[in-house]
């Protein structure tokens, strides 16, 4: 339910959640799903429910064992504001956060709507980093949403990128991430989209992390784009580099 992660942008993840449902393309082949039914299949006790959604409230103060200045990913494997998730855990879950202030927390979700709708309920650690997968063009309302949150650090995952995204709306976004779709099935990615999210950001001075081109095979296709790894991050991810020191 902790593990250290293979994501490229953190070190590791924590999930106090698992299990989703689908709400977009983006969702389609979803890595969490697949894995979920895994572990069920093979008897993990967390996954007896394979990928409905699960609350884990042993999991809730996990964090304040850990001593280390970490990246951590908050739930890999769900959505933290999917609508079956109390907001009195989403609560604990940011409370835990605040006392943990060695540690920087990636938030990811799709659920944009919930999350604005919660914001003025929440505490906003400046440890916290809150994100909204945007894959195409469908789905961009996400970022508007997004810029409604009182976060330090508001940032992008444009992963499974599906499609184009020129003229992004990009006040108040201070990282952005694309990744192309991997594993069974996975759809293409056409290098041009990956370019035009590059320039905006390079036109914004808007760190930019290409995590991969992705494919079936993933290490096959790797991460370099115009001969260059992508690896920026907000200026916040310094200081947590420097203090793990």
């Amino acid at each position: 339910m902790a593990a250290k992660s293979h994501i490229e942008w953190t070190d590791m993840t924590w999930n106090p959640v698992t299990g989703c449902t689908k709400v977009s393309q983006g969702c389609k082949f979803c890595y969490a799903e697949r894995m979920a039914k895994r572990l069920q299949a093979m008897g993990v006790e967390r996954y007896r429910n394979g990928f409905q959604v699960t609350l884990h409230e042993d999991m809730l103060d996990a964090p304040l064992k850990w001593v280390k200045p970490r990246m951590i990913f908050v739930n890999s494997m769900s959505d933290l504001f999917h609508e079956d998730v109390p907001g009195h855990f989403i609560r604990t879950v940011f409370r835990t956060i605040e006392l943990c202030p060695q540690h920087t927390f990636q938030i990811l979700t799709k659920r944009s709507s919930r999350l604005a709708e919660m914001a003025d309920r929440l505490p906003w650690p400046k440890n916290m980093w809150i994100g909204v997968s945007v894959e195409n063009r469908d789905v961009t309302f996400r970022i508007k949403d997004l810029q409604r949150v009182p976060a330090r650090v508001r940032f992008l995952s444009c992963e499974p990128l599906l499609g184009p995204l020129d003229n992004l709306p990009l006040d108040g976004i201070h990282w952005v991430i694309v990744g192309g779709e991997s594993g069974p099935g996975a759809r293409p990615m056409r290098e041009q989209w990956v370019v035009s999210i590059l320039q905006q950001c390079e036109e914004r001075d808007i760190p930019f992390f290409f995590k991969q081109w992705g494919g079936v095979r993933k290490n096959r296709t790797g991460r370099l784009l115009n001969n260059t790894t992508y690896d920026g991050f907000p200026p916040e991810h310094s200081l947590l580099v420097s203090h793990a020191v």
